[in-house]
């Protein structure tokens, strides 16, 4: 075993001291020694249960026979650190956790280890450390947030907050009214209960192999999410004694079907970010245009909040993502002889899936659209791309062009908002990407402000920041290379004509190349002062095609 290294031998006996100075007996010691990553705190509300999660993990462990060792993670709320300078500290997180996960494993020589975390960042981050450590290991979430409801029975979620400031603003509701949607929206733990990035990820990294069926869609509250965490730590334990590793289990066939899945189920933007950043710890490249590919002959077959008033817990009634693959296996979609950490193949899962409610996973005969939710879009204002929820845009503006409003930030952008300043054209925000903003703020506020103030017909949104899996309407996110690269949107200017065509696959500036090249001698790239972690973050980083990777 890997611990042998703190624990067998003679010259081992200092090592031995200090691991019984925490209460472990000769007993537990001998045994294979599983590191239990838990991220709970008390500001995320996916995370203030993940307590409990983590005792059942360890309980899994001791049955099996093993002995489980936990340490605290860190973690950032996206939704609380949104629409302030606290949102640039987000995808930081990512990589840092990635690195404290690794610093701890590899310092006291786990045999295997149990990731443990809900929301945003910290998934991928935990996922990214499963691959680099290439330790036996298991991925589980704490489970989606129920849906809340207002008195009379609509359903709510986060984004109807967002959106209700849009709707106070535009004086279609009361100040009361915001309230109310305030108090009912997120009714207790779980990661917010639509397909926004958290879940997203949660159900990925069930179609990566790297989580046990269900961990994507089991309601936080829901026993079964309780009995998920013992047979995780079980099985962790049944693949440190078959010495079987992520590598073992994960390769490019796995990402290919969680991309699929990810387009079937119309995903958070953000995934286009992360599972590039996943794929490159296992030393497997994701570029953009296998994303595109995929999206353009994967059907959605799902469509859940923000697209629609559907949310994850529907998904869960309907049979999760065992049965997502299943249906898309009816086309080929899926590589249904990728291994998992249960143990069995892919193929053999959905074999067993049902799908109990058409509503919710449509016949891939019959889907929502005959393309994935996601769309890459490249041209002469995106030459390495831009992403952009295809899913959650409404037909009539998947083709627009309008006159550009250029701010050198979300602040500004939203304050326009705000004022009424913005009536119609396309917004600009830049010197938002990894480098730029840095960090890559994720813009819910100002998309939701948008809708909220009934001009998701009018405006269309192009960044290089990026956006929360909760944003719809036609808002175009990772926009590489980012201002502070110099890529083109660092020289938009107000009133230039932008065009928008999402089933062409294009986004182009309408500034001819002479103008182009005056202008890039003319304006001066805009460099900020930094200080700390961001300081480091925006040296090592590279913009958004590149998932964010830091070099």
């Amino acid at each position: 075993m890997k611990s042998d290294n703190i624990k067998k031998g003679y010259i081992r006996a200092p090592h031995r001291s200090l691991l019984k100075a925490t209460g472990l007996t000769d007993e537990e010691i001998e045994k294979p020694i599983i590191g239990v990553a838990n991220s709970k705190n008390e500001i995320i509300p996916g995370h203030i249960h993940l307590d409990k999660i983590t005792e059942a993990v360890k309980a899994g462990i001791r049955i099996a026979g093993g002995t489980p060792i936990e340490f605290g993670v860190i973690g950032v709320c996206d939704g609380i650190a949104m629409g302030h300078e606290g949102m640039k500290y987000s995808l930081v997180s990512r990589d840092i956790i990635a690195d404290s996960v690794e610093i701890v494993a590899q310092a006291h020589q786990f045999d295997g280890i149990v990731m443990i975390a809900s929301c945003d960042k910290i998934v991928p981050g935990m996922l990214m450390a499963l691959l680099r450590l290439n330790i036996p290991g298991i991925f589980i979430s704490g489970g989606p947030m129920l849906c809340g409801y207002l008195p009379e029975g609509k359903e709510l979620d986060l984004i109807s907050v967002f959106e209700g400031i849009g709707k106070f603003l535009n004086n279609e509701i009361t100040e009361e009214q915001l309230k109310l949607i305030e108090e009912r929206a997120c009714p207790g733990a779980g990661s917010c209960a639509g397909m926004f990035t958290a879940n997203s990820m949660n159900c990925l990294s069930e179609a990566l192999g790297l989580s046990l069926p269900g961990n994507g869609t089991i309601p936080a509250v829901d026993a079964r999410r309780i009995r998920l965490a013992k047979y995780t730590g079980m099985k962790v334990v049944e693949l440190v004694k078959k010495g079987l590793k992520p590598k073992d289990i994960v390769n490019f066939d796995s990402f290919k079907n969680a991309i699929v899945v990810d387009m079937a189920i119309g995903a958070s933007t953000n995934t286009i970010l992360h599972l590039p950043a996943i794929a490159r710890e296992a030393d497997i490249k994701l570029d953009l245009e296998i994303f595109d590919q995929l999206s353009r002959i994967t059907p959605n077959i799902c469509k859940l909040s923000p697209a629609s008033n559907q949310h994850i817990q529907d998904l869960d009634k309907a049979g999760g993502i065992s049965a997502v693959m299943k249906e898309l296996s009816k086309k080929g979609l899926i590589e249904r002889n990728c291994l998992t950490v249960k143990g069995e193949k892919i193929g053999e899962i959905i074999e067993k899936a049902q799908i109990y409610d058409r509503n919710v996973i449509k016949d891939i005969e019959n889907p929502y659209m005959k393309e994935g939710g996601i769309a890459i879009l490249k041209g002469s204002l995106a030459p390495d791309g831009a992403v952009v929820k295809q899913s959650a845009v409404k037909e009539n503006m998947k083709k627009f062009i309008g006159k550009a409003i250029v701010f050198n930030s979300e602040e500004d952008a939203m304050n326009a908002v705000i004022e009424g300043k913005i009536k119609e054209g396309v917004v600009v925000i830049r010197y938002e990407g990894p480098k730029g903003g840095p960090g890559m703020r994720e813009m819910l506020a100002i998309t939701s402000a948008i809708i909220g103030k009934g001009m998701e017909e009018k405006v269309a949104l192009v960044t290089d920041g990026r956006f929360s899996g909760g944003t719809r309407g036609p808002c175009i996110g990772h926009v590489s290379p980012e201002a502070a690269e110099g890529g083109p949107i660092a020289y938009i200017k107000d009133g230039d004509i932008i065009e928008i065509d999402i089933p062409n696959r294009k986004i182009d500036l309408k500034v001819e190349k002479k103008e182009m090249e005056k202008r890039r001698k003319e304006i001066k790239v805009i460099k900020k002062e930094l200080k700390g972690v961001l300081a480091k973050y925006s040296k090592l980083v590279h913009s958004a095609n590149t998932g964010g990777i830091l070099e």
